[in-house]
């Protein structure tokens, strides 16, 4: 009740007993509009100007275009990388998957400063050249910027958490002048497509004000200078049954590469976590500068690429410029971002769609001896494709595409090329790509579904709120080394299900952190296999109800407990603890509360 009265003691006099908690909200979300505009319109100037200026500069140096056109980005990973470490390690990555982690699991409560550096270390990394884009990171400032809006102006803890996708929503209205996909975006990627009408009010009125704000200062335009040709229902169209599944395994094989070589990146424990970035800019300087000697000038591998990427659009490009800026930008964006440096990915994968179309298209174009504005038809079909293989929003992916190019007339082929490339991407991996670096980062969002009238949650089967990528210890280890696989990973856990190796995940049994320690500690150089021989496995099957696992954690006097398969038990599913259980039962509280 403290902090509750001190916030409302923060408040202006006029908004004080004048506008009660659901009104302050609806008054800040438009307070939020103006701002997440204003801060999208500063981002996109900023990282331009430094671009242009710099490269501008680069391109007219002769001789020594070369060196510092391959040394910039790795200069600006070097800034970042230490800023980073020393400064804002939330200025990582894209944005998009720390401000899902602060909505699910902080109550929406992203710090102010986050915001500030990441513009900072967003427009250093991406103006000197990075193959990154601005969107996510305009997701992430805008969301704690909308936090901070609802903290400083007192509003509840639920709301709080609710101005976190009015912030989304209107960072992205504002990044791509789009504001029926901002909406949608936010309820296929934050909302995991759980509608809710309440939330549609307030992310309305934002991202509604966002793009005010954006063309009021930017002008009447669309995000992409696309081709406006008016395309009558034809046979060619049908290139969207060939586009669509390349896309999506194409888009496969990116997010592959991408989670791979992050992997690889964080287990790289002997180099310094700073200067990790200054590798990632170096790859994307020598791969830009091979790209841009072999294509006559093209620089679309560095930073945004939004040139080359209305130039594909609009069927300016040929073939090998093409290929080239594919296999270039996809590299370079995969090794980049995997490295840690701050970026997002939404303007690389629209560039990949882009080059992928535009390659069908002259294919088609010179097949068939067809109009060229076929060509950039085809190119926009690969842009909505390639995005829904990656991102994994299919509405979003369709109307983003109509949003920032204003062309309608190529919505059924699009419609058909997108689903097939998001059915097929999903097919060949489960987990959405911001899902998935979450996990690899040891965060978990799983939650309960919503809560149904009386049904008691307690009986839902375990697996709703279990944790699947479970961190396990070796048995064909002992315990010194695998402390040491713990601490290398960085994700120390309360205890961990006994598998025999990495590559034969037959679960042993459970040991706790502390025992490791303490067999440590008495210098036992026996395998974990050895030490839990005899010891007795309490495990649970993952269609045993939430109150028969509680019951079982309480009697057994155990706090994590392994989920196993009932055909074979010796197949670890995941695991689950108390602490899961608890704050689960907190969030359906919190839920029932609400409504």
């Amino acid at each position: 009740m403290k902090r509750e009265t001190l916030s409302l003691n923060n408040l202006p006099n006029w908004m004080r007993g004048r506008f009660d908690d659901g009104q302050r909200f609806l008054v800040l979300c438009i307070c939020a509009g103006v701002v997440c505009g204003l801060i999208g319109v500063s981002f996109h100037l900023a990282i331009t100007s430094v671009f242009d200026g710099l490269f501008g500069l680069y391109q007219d140096m002769g001789v020594w275009a070369y060196p510092t056109m391959i040394f910039s980005p790795a200069v600006a990973g070097l800034i970042v990388g230490l800023m980073i470490r020393y400064v804002s390690p939330t200025a990582s990555g894209s944005g998009i998957p720390q401000t899902k982690a602060a909505y699910y699991q902080k109550f929406g409560i992203i710090k102010t400063s986050e915001a500030f550096w990441r513009f900072i270390i967003g427009t250093i990394s991406v103006g000197m050249g990075n193959s990154l884009g601005r969107e996510g990171p305009t997701v992430h400032i805008c969301s704690a910027v909308s936090s901070k809006l609802g903290r400083l102006f007192g509003l509840g803890k639920l709301r709080v958490q609710a101005m976190v996708p009015v912030g989304m929503g209107a960072g992205i209205s504002a990044a791509f002048n789009a504001p029926i996909s901002a909406i949608t975006f936010v309820f296929e990627e934050l909302f995991d497509n759980n509608f809710s009408s309440k939330a549609l009010g307030g992310i309305l009125i934002a991202v509604v004000v966002a793009a005010v704000v954006e063309r009021s200062l930017l002008g009447e335009h669309s995000a992409l200078h696309a081709t406006r040709a008016f395309f009558e229902t034809s046979w060619w169209m049908l290139i969207c049954l060939a586009l669509g599944p390349t896309a999506g395994v194409l888009g496969h094989l990116f997010t592959t590469l991408l989670l791979a070589l992050r992997g690889r990146f964080k287990q790289w424990h002997n180099f310094p976590v700073w200067l990790k970035p200054a590798i990632g800019g170096l790859s994307v300087g020598l791969v830009g500068i091979t790209v841009w000697q072999f294509t006559g000038g093209h620089n679309g591998v560095f930073s945004i690429g939004y040139t080359d990427l209305n130039e594909a659009l609009n069927g300016g490009l040929a073939w090998k410029v093409l290929l080239l800026l594919l296999v270039g930008k996809f590299i370079a964006t995969a090794v980049c971002y995997a490295s840690g440096a701050s970026g997002g990915i939404f303007a690389p994968v629209l560039f990949l769609g882009s080059m992928l179309g535009g390659l069908f298209g002259v294919a088609i174009v010179n097949a068939f001896n067809l109009d060229p504005s076929i060509a950039a038809a085809c190119a926009l079909l690969g842009t909505g494709a390639f995005f829904a293989a990656v991102i994994r929003c299919p509405l979003t992916s369709v109307l983003i595409i109509f949003e920032m190019t204003q062309n309608y007339s190529l919505i059924l082929p699009l419609m058909v090329g997108n689903l097939l490339a998001y059915m097929i991407s999903v097919k060949l991996r489960h987990v959405p790509i911001y899902d998935a670096l979450l996990i690899q980062d040891g965060i978990s969002l799983k939650k309960l579904p919503a809560y149904r009238g009386q049904q008691d949650w307690r009986n839902l089967p375990i697996s709703t709120i279990m944790t699947h990528d479970s961190r396990t210890v070796c048995g064909s280890l002992n315990a010194e080394q695998n402390l040491e696989r713990i601490k290398a990973d960085g994700h120390p856990h309360h205890g961990y299900p006994i598998v025999l190796s990495p590559t034969e995940p037959k679960l042993l049994g459970v040991i706790t952190h502390h025992e490791l320690e303490e067999i440590s500690a008495a210098n036992d150089a026996q395998l974990i296999s050895e030490w839990i021989e005899g010891h007795p496995i309490i495990s649970i099957y993952p269609d045993d109800s939430i109150r028969d696992v509680a019951n079982t954690l309480v009697i057994k006097d155990v706090l994590q407990v392994p989920v196993v398969s009932r055909k074979d038990e010796t197949k670890l599913l995941g695991i689950v603890t108390l602490h899961d259980i608890a704050r689960q039962q907190n969030t359906i509280e919190e839920t029932m509360d609400r409504d």
